[in-house]
């Protein structure tokens, strides 16, 4: 398939799918739109804590590091979860019932915590990081992840997350199990890579400060 007809098929679905993601994307603006940050009751949080980590860095294989996270992009996933645009066994029926107000506070709270530590030197695999690297910089990731990978608003931070996630992330986003915040942003961008440059990119990116 020529990469231009790729493109466009890839446009076709997710405009197809425009009606749904138009309810999702409504809500979160709604909870987005209040300026202050609400303070998160511990015994909400806690819950949370137990598979996403102390401190929000997850020592469980599969569960993301939430620690360091945008407030907006943590806001957007619980919608995602809460509406059922994100599919989630686990997820989706802890949130189902999270207020407006447990969304916005959870978003300050993880935003504030300290990123995961750096990963330990040395590198297992330097030859995969450097592809990994390349990669990154051929699609221009930190165009909208920012230089360091920190993310930014509704953007993620990539930067020392654990590396099935960012893995399995990429692969959601290919297959259309995930959608982007953006105009199909995500699913474009990994539109044509393939297994091993996900392996590349997740490598890379895990290790980074």
């Amino acid at each position: 398939m020529p990469a231009s007809t790729g493109s466009s098929w890839v446009r076709a679905r997710y405009v197809e799918k425009s009606a749904s993601k138009r309810a999702v994307l409504v809500a979160a603006a709604t909870i987005l739109a209040a300026s202050s940050a609400l303070a998160l009751d511990a015994g909400k949080v806690a819950p949370c804590l137990v598979c996403h980590g102390e401190n929000g860095v997850s020592q469980n294989e599969g569960v993301p590091s939430l620690a360091a996270q945008p407030d907006q992009y943590i806001q957007w996933q619980l919608v995602f979860f809460r509406l059922d645009g994100r599919k989630s066994e686990i997820m989706g029926p802890l949130v189902k019932d999270i207020s407006n107000d447990d969304i916005k506070a959870f978003g300050a709270y993880f935003a504030t915590l300290a990123p995961p530590p750096a990963a330990s030197p040395p590198d297992p695999n330097p030859e995969l990081s450097g592809a990994g690297k390349v990669l990154a910089e051929e699609g221009h990731c930190n165009s909208c992840h920012t230089r360091n990978f920190a993310g930014q608003q509704a953007t993620a931070r990539l930067a020392g997350q654990r590396e099935e996630v960012l893995r399995k992330a990429l692969e959601d986003y290919r297959s259309g199990a995930r959608r982007g915040t953006g105009i199909a942003a995500m699913p474009e961008a990994v539109y044509g890579l393939t297994d091993d440059d996900f392996a590349k990119l997740a490598h890379y990116l895990s290790r980074l400060p």
